[in-house]
């Protein structure tokens, strides 16, 4: 059950993420990029929100549900710094920033190698 209600949420942040680009798009056809960064903003805000305030509260199921499927369809960005979130409230700050820290470097690097493999 858990499985069908993340992939909604899932498919619920897509759907967000799509308006949010078709409606920029449609007005504003050269600040597209300004949509996927909009929708990226707005993951992270709602996955940094439910991972402090959900956990401990709501079973994990709900977290799942929020984080992995909503946050995850609206933007895979969010899920990146919802760890990090957890981590400082359970009180391990320094994990938590080296992952802040760490996560775009590697991500960067990564994609570059990518690029790098493709040509």
């Amino acid at each position: 059950m858990n499985l069908l209600l993340v992939t909604l949420a899932g498919a619920a942040g897509c759907v967000v993420r799509y308006l949010l680009e078709y409606g920029v798009r449609r007005h504003h056809p050269t600040r597209r990029p300004w949509a996927t960064a909009f929708a990226n903003a707005l993951g992270c805000a709602v996955a940094g929100w439910a991972a402090y305030r959900l956990v401990g509260t709501v079973d994990e199921n709900v977290r799942s549900v929020v984080l992995t499927g909503f946050c995850g369809g609206l933007t895979t960005f969010s899920s990146a710094f919802a760890i990090p979130a957890i981590l400082l409230r359970e009180h391990h700050w320094r994990y938590s920033l080296a992952l802040v820290v760490s996560t775009p470097l590697l991500c960067s690097a990564m994609f570059f190698l990518g690029v790098v493999a493709a040509r």
